[in-house]
């Protein structure tokens, strides 16, 4: 029987498949991930998917549908009308989201606007960015000597705000801020409002994938350690005690590091 349970004979339930890419790395794939992908007649790619991933999709049409902060983007509601023409029309649509398709990824109001349709979603999930970078840093981001959970937060807030950094570090959990890249200096300087000069601080720009480059630092100095980085670069800044252990390569005086035969951004950040 097809996924898409048939209503009559000739007439299938029309289904969306919210698929998470992940961090970059097409490995990190889920094996649910890639059978969906194999029976897509229709994929929207977002902007940070890795292009390679439509080779996973030999028959199906690629649409690009990318959003990126501080560049030209497809209007959500332009996205939102795609997907319903195409599912509506038959076709196996699947939405490729990077990370995690139900964080920050706007998943929330495309399942609204399908389900008012009446139209399947399916949710495929995926390795988010914050995880991918804990481990190319090689730690843990909870520990039960240092905190005792993990606060996911967006810098970029719908009405253009700041989120409640005071708040934020009022809870005692690991930060892990998305989308900050473009506000890292007032980031820091807000956080370093409400908490120690001395917390680590740990930036990941596109985890996972070939041009990985990760800097550890703390608080004071993040500012310092940011500049050069071009607007519009993907990252993840993590912040907190459970740190502690990688902030010890920010003692080297050589905060960027990247992969080995690499040389990008964390070259020029540490020159």
């Amino acid at each position: 029987m097809d996924m898409r349970t048939a209503t009559n004979a000739s007439r299938p339930i029309p289904e969306v498949v919210l698929l998470s890419a992940g961090p970059g790395d097409l490995e990190l794939l889920t094996i649910k991930a890639a059978r969906a992908l194999a029976s897509a007649d229709v994929l929207l790619l977002d902007e940070l998917v890795d292009p390679r991933i439509a080779e996973l999709a030999p028959g199906a049409r690629v649409i690009r549908v990318g959003k990126r902060g501080g560049c030209r983007s497809t209007p959500q509601a332009f996205i939102c009308r795609l997907m319903r023409r195409h599912a509506l029309q038959g076709a196996r649509v699947v939405r490729v989201k990077g990370g995690d398709a139900l964080l920050f990824g706007r998943a929330g109001e495309e399942i609204q606007f399908l389900r008012d349709a009446g139209i399947t979603v399916r949710i495929i999930n995926g390795i988010s960015a914050g995880f991918a970078a804990a481990a190319s840093l090689g730690v843990s981001l909870t520990h039960r000597d240092h905190c005792h959970g993990i606060t996911f937060v967006t810098a970029h807030t719908h009405d253009h705000g700041e989120p409640d950094w005071a708040a934020l570090a009022a809870t005692g959990t690991t930060l892990a801020i998305y989308m900050g890249m473009n506000r890292i200096e007032s980031i820091a300087t807000s956080l370093r409002a409400h908490m120690p000069m001395d917390t680590p601080v740990a930036v990941v720009l596109s985890a996972s994938r070939a041009d990985e480059a990760t800097c550890v630092t703390t608080l004071a100095r993040l500012t310092e350690h940011a500049r050069g980085l071009e607007p519009g670069q993907p990252g993840v800044i993590l912040v907190g005690t459970v740190l502690a252990q990688a902030a010890v390569a920010a003692e080297a005086g050589i905060p960027w590091r990247a992969p080995k035969g690499e040389r990008g951004v964390a070259d020029a950040c540490a020159e």
